[in-house]
């Protein structure tokens, strides 16, 4: 398995700071929060960067507003303030944050363009959602848009407008129509990508600023390799 790349207080990709809010461009293998694997947190990264950036003598206080699966790439948000947190947990919650999505699938799905509307359960001991037709016991209500964008020899590129956010929404939806995503073996990909990674990046993301009410808009941009490379040719 290739060498990951993990997010250190060195490196970290910011794509934006204000007194309020911090965005960062999340690398596969990073995870947001900390787990019962114990490695160590973006969260707690960029409060290592903080603390160094501004030569904070004291804890830097920091709020996870919202998550990205582990081996996904992309915009995550955090909170600087105790003021901003609660207000950024809002606009999630409410859903009123624009977010797209990349990502590269082995088939092309049919139509080209569409909405999918599933009802997701989650089995927790395996930590994957199954995506039904109709809806079942325990479930929720899953709708995303999606359209092709850019056909390689062998991968097909879509974006993603994600309408709801449900535990491995996109992973899982995407496999219901047979267009799992290049390297997620959990959904039905047949091998995985030598860094542990999905192709799977959260590309940008638009929403009211919770402290100056304007409208900010992320981009982020896609990880270095040959398969994102060859997409992101104009």
């Amino acid at each position: 398995m290739a060498a990951k790349i993990h997010s250190t207080p060195q490196n970290l990709q910011v794509l934006y700071e204000d007194n309020h809010l911090i965005a960062i461009n999340k690398r596969p293998g990073d995870i947001v929060q900390g787990d019962k694997t114990g490695d160590p947190p973006l969260s707690e990264v960029v409060k290592a960067y903080l603390k160094e950036k501004y030569r904070k003598p004291g804890n830097v206080y920091l709020g996870v507003a919202h998550r990205l699966d582990r081996p996904t790439s992309g915009i995550v948000v955090f909170a600087k303030t105790s003021k901003a947190l609660p207000r950024l947990n809002k606009i999630f919650a409410e859903k009123s944050a624009k977010k797209v999505y990349w990502a590269i699938v082995k088939k092309r799905p049919d139509p080209e363009s569409g909405t999918l509307t599933h009802w997701l359960r989650r089995n927790p001991k395996q930590n994957k959602s199954y995506a039904f037709q109709k809806e079942v016991s325990d479930s929720k209500k899953a709708i995303l848009e999606y359209r092709l964008i850019k056909q390689l020899n062998s991968y097909f590129m879509l974006e993603i407008d994600l309408k709801t956010g449900r535990h491995h929404q996109i992973r899982s939806q995407l496999a219901a129509i047979g267009s799992s995503i290049k390297g997620d073996l959990k959904y039905g990909f047949d091998r995985s990508n030598k860094d542990g990674s999905i192709h799977l990046h959260a590309r940008s993301l638009s929403f009211i600023h919770p402290v100056k009410k304007e409208t900010l808009t992320l981009v982020a941009p896609p990880p270095e390799d040959t398969i994102w490379n060859a997409c992101c040719k104009i």
